[in-house]
């Protein structure tokens, strides 16, 4: 099934506090994970919770890289979607995984776009919302 886009959702457990709880390091990881995977760069945010934590996300023109970090508990939820074939995710993803030392870790794939779905589409694929009101 061919998509515009792929979203691995993955969760990292038994990460470094330190690792975690340091928004330039975080920063860090994610940007040189962008290059790594061959991604273009448009811009980063991220910003340092108190007591603790960390948001933050690499725009890329074929999407974004994001995370969210919980120093306390070793744990990091972190989101990569691409889109397009010139991007490795996987790459992106193996990279922060051995930066923030993730003892454990569970994914989530999800192919976003789906192709098949905009070609076969027509009044019968509206939302049920858009049906029930009458449009």
């Amino acid at each position: 099934m061919h998509s515009l886009g792929r979203q691995i959702v993955a969760e990292f457990y038994g990460c470094g506090e330190a690792a975690l709880a340091d928004a330039a390091a975080i920063e860090s990881v994610m940007v040189e994970a962008a290059r790594l995977a061959g991604a273009t760069i448009v811009t980063q945010a991220f910003h340092e919770f108190s007591p603790h934590g960390v948001s933050g996300v690499v725009v890329i023109a074929e999407s974004h890289l994001a995370i969210h970090t919980w120093p306390e508990h070793g744990y990091a939820a972190v989101d990569l979607f691409t889109c397009g074939d010139g991007v490795s995710a996987e790459r992106a993803f193996e990279h922060i995984r051995a930066r923030l030392g993730a003892g454990q870790v569970s994914t989530m794939e999800l192919r976003r776009g789906q192709l098949e779905m905009m070609r076969h589409r027509g009044a019968s694929a509206a939302p049920a919302r858009l049906r029930a009101a009458g449009a």
